[in-house]
């Protein structure tokens, strides 16, 4: 049995009308931005409207790739990745590179023989790849994605959202390595046959024009327009956005953020290891053990909203537990809906009572 703590925590500042909340004005065919460690909607845009996304579909692959593969495995181009039309790494049949070396020409370069390469390396064929990239998408949340391609070039069936592709990348920046590739601006990699290396320069102008920008991935089709998933943190918060088919990709991408970060400033209501109180033990040396929460608690706030702390604890804990055991949530909460949530964790170790062992509460010895 659970009981639930509620304690108000009050935020009183100027109401803003939200992007969520009305039609914002945008440049873009469909626009999402989402804070990313708490995964709060602060901007959407015909953001679950079907589009195709041209290379920003690398993201995917990326994640896919990372997930299922070794950095330091060789990748062999086959005849299928030879060739490939679009941008291109310029792969030759039979050229080979460690994997780590192929996502930095995939997602620096976009290069769309490098993901077919990659695709058949995971996957076997590529067919069987695009199969994982849509199960694994539907794993993360993203239901109204499909992909019939690696690489994104037009293709029946292959389609995303500006909410599923944002919930992608927001899962992809969690993975060190695909962080640290997106957020390089400039590569080298081998090139077989030549004396020189493969030189990568990263399409995405945000990462030398934006405070704070994280990097991700440009994208352009005839088809889909310019598509552009991006990112930027400031402090606690970092965001995650995407624009489909948008003409002006950078400069509303740096709109929209600015736009967000403006309109949601972060809120912390708990520092990292905040006392949370004390639960009963059964079967313990001691009568209470102390709690305490494992990661900093806040979320990103419009001015004039109220949330409330709610603690998601058990009735007891049964010894013995060790030190930095998780027995349950703090959980931010607005209008019913969780908004940010960490972990509750035992402060100290909570030790077994030897049988017949007896305790004295309140000058009573307690016979166990």
């Amino acid at each position: 049995m659970k009981k639930t703590w509620a304690g108000l925590f009050l935020f009183l500042l100027l109401l803003y009308n939200t992007g969520v909340g009305r039609c914002e004005q945008t440049s873009a065919a469909a626009a999402y931005v989402m804070e990313r460690t708490t995964g709060r909607t602060l901007l959407a845009v015909n953001a679950d409207q079907p589009l195709p996304m041209a290379s920003t579909t690398k993201v995917m692959t990326a994640l896919l790739a990372l997930e299922n593969g070794n950095l330091d495995e060789p990748v062999t181009a086959g005849d299928n990745a030879y060739g490939v039309p679009g941008t291109s790494i310029y792969l030759q049949r039979g050229e080979s590179m460690t994997l780590e070396q192929m996502l930095y020409g995939l997602m620096l370069a976009s290069g769309n023989d490098a993901a077919v390469a990659i695709a058949e390396h995971i996957g076997g064929t590529v067919e069987a790849f695009c199969a994982l990239m849509t199960a694994r998408a539907a794993e993360l949340g993203a239901t109204n994605t499909r992909f019939s391609t690696p690489h994104g070039l037009p293709a029946e069936n292959h389609y995303t959202t500006a909410r599923d592709l944002a919930h992608i990348a927001a899962a992809a920046m969690g993975h060190p390595v695909f962080r640290q590739i997106v957020s390089t601006r400039r590569a080298s990699i081998p090139w077989q046959g030549h004396d020189e290396l493969r030189v990568l320069n990263n399409k995405n102008a945000l990462l030398s024009s934006y405070e704070g920008a994280t990097g991700i991935k440009t994208g352009y089709t005839r088809a889909a327009g310019r598509c552009l998933v991006f990112g930027a943190q400031r402090g606690e918060m970092e965001l995650v956005g995407v624009v489909l088919n948008c003409p002006d990709w950078f400069d509303e991408a740096a709109r929209l953020m600015d736009l967000c970060f403006a309109r949601y400033p972060w809120t912390q209501a708990k520092e990292d290891g905040a006392a949370m109180g004390t639960l009963p033990v059964d079967g313990g040396t001691a009568a209470q053990a102390s709690v305490r929460l494992l990661g900093a608690l806040g979320a990103p706030l419009a001015e004039g909203e109220t949330a409330q702390l709610v603690m998601d604890l058990p009735e007891s804990v049964t010894a013995p537990q060790p030190a930095g055991t998780q027995v349950g949530w703090a959980l931010l909460q607005l209008d019913g809906e969780t908004v940010a949530r960490r972990p509750v964790v035992l402060a100290e170790a909570v030790e077994k009572a030897p049988s017949g062992w007896e305790r004295v509460v309140d000058g009573w010895p307690m016979l166990r």
